[in-house]
């Protein structure tokens, strides 16, 4: 819907949210199901109104608590009967520079103020630390914004007696403390009242009246900017920035001008311009965003292009380039297909609307952003939380030479004839071992991301994960997988839970990056055989459907399982004796 492009159509959101939120509840039925306590410092009805239509376009259905008005301290130490019983996936804290207990005067003595700043911050971390021991999920916490007055001027932000510069000290405080403590979030309505305009964020009006933390129009930013941070830790973000070349990546139409009559570089203000958007988007790539291009193009005339001496991005930097006159929602789909993601990975960056429309229409799922004049191209990307980062693994900052691989593995496989001769000719090494410490980032993430291949769709923080790992009963599996093309990293995870002669199928999830490579058959095997190792007779697998995991469901029963039970929703469960169990020796060699 056009209402959640940037900029944000706030009047509609606002006033047409019921409307909006039978859209989209139409247009995905089945919804990932989330319950999120929003603690508040102020009003959050709205807050939670918005933020429940901005999840619901990333397919996240979420169910509300709300502490009463500025009782977000009180519920969170204390507790109360609702929020136990609520049980919450996500713990909102919605607080602003309004919430702080005491600032500095005039009067005030710098050790003073130092233990005035001490006892703030301490305020919230033993906030943070009983809602973590009680509820072991995610906490996403408000920095502070800044009164849109300043008592002293610009001094305010460097004199130790400021309220500027005291909420500057405690923002850092919460960022050391972000730096240093798994599933803690900041959300940094600082940045967002600034963009806003600091003056209309902070209207008085809304405060005294209502008692929100800013003005009403500006709700709907604040609440983007949370759902931003959810859907990137359930794995919602898109993974592929799709680029278009004339006007987009440079100024004019190579084919016509000629790759030295491109506007690009340092000579014309125009040419920096595309330049610094070129620069944006490499950077992208160093937060694990792949790069591509669908380009009506001459493919001579492209690379000359990407290879002009003063542009930044070069052909190397793109996974894949489809420079051709077919239409390009064909070209995104082809992209797709190489890169075994679905259409809700990508976000198409186009300059031509004509274009933007038909890929908007044949590519359901895909971002389509309105970019306007090319000075406002990374505003516009920037702005749309496409690539949110909340995670940032090893494995992210590799994704271009990962999907690089996957690319030249598809064109590959076109040269045989014998699907199992090209898996011989990957020379796959298969490395299956239990949860170790240094994975357990990635496969917490990968539990949130990955959606195609996942049996059970149990989203996991890294303190599950750790639990598993740590607990006698489970039995846990992650695998990575390398080829002569790539070391693609952890890319299975499983996880079994022993009841005395039977094992109990978790979680089974795999990225989409290897499917079809028989990395499913390296794991089953492995898992088989501790299974036997431990005395199991019986192994239960469990299969629950999703909008997204269509391509699994009979996945038990290609492994040779029995389906014991089912019902009208499409649960299945399935059950498989150890000793029945045929190996599936895959085209791989599996280290263990």
């Amino acid at each position: 819907m056009d209402c959640f492009n940037y900029p944000l159509d706030t009047g509609t959101l606002l006033r047409k949210k019921r409307r909006i939120r039978k859209e989209l509840l139409a247009q995905n039925p089945h919804p990932l199901h989330k319950r999120i306590a929003i603690l508040g410092g102020s009003t959050t009805n709205e807050v939670a109104d918005q933020l429940g239509l901005f999840l619901l376009q990333y397919g996240i259905q979420a169910e509300f608590y709300q502490s009463e008005y500025a009782q977000y301290w009180q519920d969170a130490m204390f507790g109360t009967p609702e929020l136990d019983a609520f049980h919450p996936d996500i713990l909102y804290v919605h607080t602003s520079w309004r919430n702080v207990t005491e600032f500095p005067t005039t009067a005030s003595s710098e050790e003073e103020i130092d233990a005035m700043l001490e006892r703030e911050y301490t305020r919230f971390t033993q906030m943070w630390q009983a809602l973590r021991d009680k509820f072991h999920c995610p906490i996403i916490q408000n920095n502070f914004d800044r009164p849109n007055y300043r008592l002293m001027g610009n001094r305010d932000i460097w004199d130790p007696r400021g309220r500027s510069n005291f909420l500057s000290r405690l923002n850092q405080k919460f960022y050391g403390y972000a730096a240093s403590h798994e599933d803690f979030y900041i959300n940094d309505i600082d940045y967002l009242s600034a963009d806003y305009g600091v003056s209309a964020w902070g209207d008085a009006f809304y405060w005294h009246m209502y008692k929100y933390a800013m003005c009403l129009d500006a709700i709907p930013s604040l609440a983007g900017s949370v759902a931003n941070i959810i859907k990137s830790i359930y794995g919602r973000n898109k993974k592929v920035l799709v680029l278009d070349l004339d006007n987009t990546l440079w100024g004019g139409i190579v084919g016509d001008d000629g790759v030295d009559g491109i506007a690009i570089g340092p000579e014309v203000p125009e040419g920096q311009v595309y330049a610094e958007f070129q620069s944006y988007c490499k950077a992208l790539k160093t937060i694990g965003v792949v790069l591509a291009v669908d380009s009506k193009n001459d493919e001579a005339n492209a690379l000359a292009g990407l290879r002009h001496p003063d542009g930044v991005l070069r052909p190397e930097d793109f996974v894949s380039i489809k420079a051709n006159w077919d239409p390009k929602d064909q070209n995104l789909k082809a992209i797709a297909e190489e890169l075994s993601l679905g259409a809700d990975s990508f976000v198409f960056a186009d300059d031509n609307p004509a274009e933007r429309a038909i890929v908007s229409a044949q590519i359901p799922g895909a971002a389509v952003p309105a970019l306007d004049a090319a000075e406002n191209y990374i505003r516009i990307l920037d702005h749309g939380g496409y690539f949110e980062t909340t995670v940032l693994s090893r494995e992210d900052l590799k994704k271009t030479e990962q999907y690089h691989a996957r690319a030249q593995a598809a064109r590959a496989r076109a040269a045989f004839a014998d699907y199992g001769d090209y898996l011989d000719s990957l020379q796959m090494t298969a490395t299956i071992r239990p949860f170790e410490p240094v994975y357990l980032q990635r496969i917490a993430q990968l539990t949130n991301k990955s959606n195609q291949f996942n049996l059970t769709t149990l989203r996991c923080t890294e303190d599950d994960i750790r639990a598993m790992a740590a607990d006698d009963r489970y039995v846990t599996l992650s695998g990575r997988l390398a080829d002569k093309f790539a070391d693609n990293g952890v890319v299975s995870v499983v996880a079994a839970q022993q009841d005395g002669q039977t094992l109990h199928i978790r979680l089974w999830l795999m990225s989409c990056r290897v499917l079809k490579r028989g990395m499913e058959d390296a794991m089953m095997d492995v898992l088989m055989d501790q299974a036997a190792g431990r005395g199991v007779k019986t192994v239960m697998g469990y299969y629950y459907p999703t909008a997204k995991n269509a391509m699994v469901k009979d996945f038990y029963a290609g492994m040779g399982f029995a389906q014991v039970s089912g019902d009208a929703d499409g649960n299945t469960v399935w059950s498989l004796s150890v000793e029945d169990y045929k190996p599936r020796r895959p085209h791989m060699i599996i280290e263990q």
